[in-house]
């Protein structure tokens, strides 16, 4: 089996999760499709972009599927995911090219899928699950011997944000036991994973409903000026609880967390406080602003106002100094006007992010916003505004970075860079990325020999360049996270 993955790091998730199912059920993994016979690709659907990537990727397999056909070699074909979910007739009907269709509650599955595939026919199981979370499933890390991992604590999304096609491919919202995430914790800490990030759609609104005796604990209230369009739900167990009990597994591991949604922040100051006193938790959140147009953030139906996101934005940065933020943004949003996009300009300007995720609005079926809104900011429209508030998030990122020129960074090493051989990347504290000389320095322990490092030792660097995406340093020496924390 050949396994490609495209869009979040949800879907690095389920491809470990799927491969796990294979690998059970006696499959091997190949690296190159040429060698397969069977080709995975595990799909994104939250914009038209990353559709169209599907649809040419299958262009090209429709080729080499033919040349398989032609020398006795049958191939199959898989869509996974979101996309899978969302366009099921359309990818099986469409040059028959697909042999099987599951969606993300379908990788338990993959091998009847597969078998029923093998006789001929095409298979599909776009199911949506109330309690599927894989619990019982220990991914298969696609990177062996890597120093950062995904694990995911909860699947699908409750918010029905009028732009969003999640909760109609991934579902209702629902999280794993708190027990079995330790578990996978543990052994990607016994593996020497320096790094986890927990995954979700919403992952502050994690309730873990497994242990009885926490079923009747009283629902969390919203703060002031944050609502829902759900009834706030009891019982279970929080995220508050989880973060405390992964950081506890291993002092040497960076914890870190994804897509928290900012109305679940305000009243879990026990989670703010958590990310303060832990040494090994990022001082690094995620706040999805979306827009900072108190009248789009009202069609796009978020549940708060650019004002309300901004005291949680003080908030945070009173209760954890320093910390790095970043945030997604949709330019060209229905109904948008250009008041409403400079509004989002001056947010940018306002918050000064350290990392952003922009993109142009493409309206989705089944949203909300396609059954009551107008996709009518023209497209050429769009573009400009996209580019101008990457411009502006690029220049705030960069003064925002020019402000650790002269301090020192620790920082995870991931392997050399990219673009030279002779120089190592990281990320620091902040989800920033670092580069600096493959060096020798100096060792924290006392080693008298000087040290090179190695992926998954930490590093102090001293920073001497930065531009809006990277930092440049020099490496002081190896050292520890226990030990950075405690200088």
């Amino acid at each position: 089996v050949y396994l490609e993955t495209y869009g979040c790091q949800m879907n690095v998730n389920d491809t470990e999760i799927a491969w796990a199912v294979l690998q059970k059920n006696g499959y091997a993994r190949t690296k190159e499709p040429a060698e397969a016979d069977v080709i995975l690709l595990v799909t994104c659907s939250v914009r038209e972009k990353a559709e169209q990537a599907i649809w040419n990727r299958l262009r090209h397999l429709k080729a080499l599927k033919a040349r398989r056909q032609q020398a006795g070699l049958p191939l199959r074909i898989g869509i996974l995911g979101c996309m899978a979910e969302r366009l099921k007739e359309e990818i099986l009907h469409r040059e028959k090219l697909v042999d099987i269709v599951a969606g993300p509650d379908a990788y338990r599955d993959l091998p009847r899928l597969l078998a029923v595939a093998e006789s001929g026919q095409q298979a599909a199981n776009v199911l949506l699950s109330l309690d599927e979370t894989y619990a019982d499933i220990l991914p298969v890390q696609t990177s062996a011997g890597g120093t950062t991992a995904f694990v995911s604590i909860m699947r699908g999304c409750d918010n029905m944000c009028s732009y969003c096609i999640v909760p109609f491919t991934r579902g209702r919202e629902r999280s794993r036991p708190i027990a079995s995430i330790l578990q996978e914790v543990q052994m990607l800490s016994d593996q020497g994973v320096k790094e986890v990030t927990l995954l979700g759609q919403n992952v502050n609104s994690f309730r873990d409903m497994s242990e009885v005796q926490f079923q009747s604990a009283a629902a969390p209230a919203l703060s002031r000026g944050f609502s829902t369009v759900y009834k706030s739900k009891a019982g279970g167990l929080r995220f508050a609880h989880l973060l405390d009990q992964v950081s506890r597994i291993d002092p040497e591991m960076r914890i870190r967390f994804t897509s928290p949604h900012p109305k679940d922040f305000p009243d879990e100051a026990s989670v703010l406080q958590l990310i303060q006193e832990r040494h090994n938790i990022c001082k690094q959140l995620h706040l999805p602003a979306q827009s900072g147009s108190t009248r789009v953030l009202e069609a796009m139906r978020r549940g708060y106002t650019r004002e309300v996101y901004l005291e949680l934005v003080h908030h945070v940065r009173d209760s954890i100094p320093g910390v790095s933020l970043s945030s997604d943004f949709i330019a060209g949003f229905c109904g948008e006007t250009e008041e409403d996009h400079q509004q989002t300009v001056s947010l940018l300007r306002e918050v000064r992010y350290n990392v952003g995720f922009l993109f142009a609005y493409s309206m989705r079926q089944k949203t909300r916003a396609y059954h009551r809104l107008q996709d009518d900011v023209p497209a050429d429209v769009k573009k400009r505004r996209l580019e101008e508030l990457i411009a502006v998030f690029r220049e705030e990122a960069a003064r925002a970075n020019e402000a650790m020129v002269g301090r020192s960074q620790l920082v995870l090493v991931e392997g050399p860079s990219k673009r030279s051989a002779s120089e190592l990347c990281g990320r620091n504290d902040g989800n920033i990325k670092v580069i600096f000389p493959d060096a020798e320095m100096e060792d924290a322990a006392g080693c008298e020999a000087p040290v090179r490092a190695r992926p998954g030792d930490y590093v102090l660097v001293k920073v001497t360049s930065t531009s809006s995406q990277t930092l440049r340093g020099v490496p002081l020496r190896r050292t520890t996270l226990s030990r950075s924390a405690a200088c």
